[in-house]
């Protein structure tokens, strides 16, 4: 018997006595009273068992509760999650454009490349092009090259020839001009000295030439022991120290200045220096104006 049956068979036997006389009448006098205590423990029964349900239906609206406030928390926690989803898949899209623009960009790198490997396959065959024309210069070259070797050979035996030839000839003429020159220098000095007063009047006036002679124990002038000789112009208490060559380098230069130091420490007067000479090496010019010394050439 369902539920509502036996709440209904209960509220008519309560409520509506001709019914109830008339179960009462089916049921007969003597089962009144076994049906009354079975009515009593059956509504006993139902009242548990409402109770029960009652007890069921209280939790089961706090576990309703419960699931509610978990669905909420269900509902807030999917809403947090589409959130984040939602960002997720925003950096999805894009982590994808990056993707794509490195994509472009490695497909850009890749034409570069190829580019690249074009340019260098141009160069390189370029290369071998120049490496095949230099090899075929330096084929020439060797060619050309032994060939001038051998004129080379030839010239320089030509040469060799040559310059036994020359030196031959040079070391004839070197012991002519050695012997004219020697001549010369002695004659040439022996003029000066004879012409010498005119060239001091032109030079320095009007003066008394004379020898000084020193024996330089030190060798301050040449390095050793030795007897130094020079021509000598005293005028107006100016000493003048002349020497005349018939030519005149730059060791000869150093030499008279070195005459000319000596002079100054003996006697105690700085002198002046004058050289004398149709020649003067140009070394021998720029040295003499180095140290102050005077250097005539024009002695006409």
């Amino acid at each position: 018997m369902s539920r509502n049956l036996k709440d209904e068979f209960l509220r008519l036997l309560r409520e509506d006595e001709v019914f109830r006389l008339a179960v009462i009448g089916f049921l007969g006098i003597s089962d009144v009273q076994s049906s009354l205590r079975q009515l009593v423990s059956v509504v006993s029964d139902l009242t548990r068992t409402v109770q029960r349900l009652v007890e069921g239906q209280e939790r089961l609206w706090e576990e309703n509760n419960k699931l509610w406030q978990e669905v909420r928390r269900l509902a807030e926690g999917q809403e947090a999650l589409r959130t984040d989803v939602s960002k997720l898949w925003e950096e999805n899209n894009k982590i994808w454009q990056e993707i794509k623009a490195l994509r472009e960009n490695q497909e850009k790198l890749w034409e570069n490349q190829n580019k690249l490997w074009q340019e260098v396959k141009a160069l390189r065959e370029e290369q071998e092009r120049r490496w095949q024309e230099n090899e075929r210069r330096w084929e020439e070259n060797n060619r050309r090259w032994e060939e001038a070797y051998k004129r080379f050979e030839v010239i320089e035996t030509e040469l060799r020839n040559l310059r036994e030839d020359f030196n031959k000839s040079m070391a004839a003429i070197n012991r002519r001009l050695d012997a004219l020159g020697a001549r010369w220098g002695v004659i040439s000095e022996e003029a000066f000295r004879e012409g010498m007063k005119g060239v001091i009047e032109r030079i320095l006036g009007t003066a008394k030439v004379e020898k000084w002679t020193y024996n330089d124990t030190n060798g301050e002038v040449y390095g050793h022991p030795a007897i130094v000789d020079v021509d000598l112009v005293i005028r107006d208490n100016v000493h003048v120290l002349v020497e005349v060559k018939s030519s005149i380098s730059r060791g000869d230069v150093a030499e008279f200045w070195r005459v000319g130091r000596l002079y100054e420490r003996v006697n105690g007067v700085k002198p002046r220096l004058v050289m004398i000479s149709p020649y003067v090496d140009d070394k021998a010019m720029e040295l003499a104006r180095e140290l102050g010394i005077e250097v005539y050439t024009n002695v006409t």
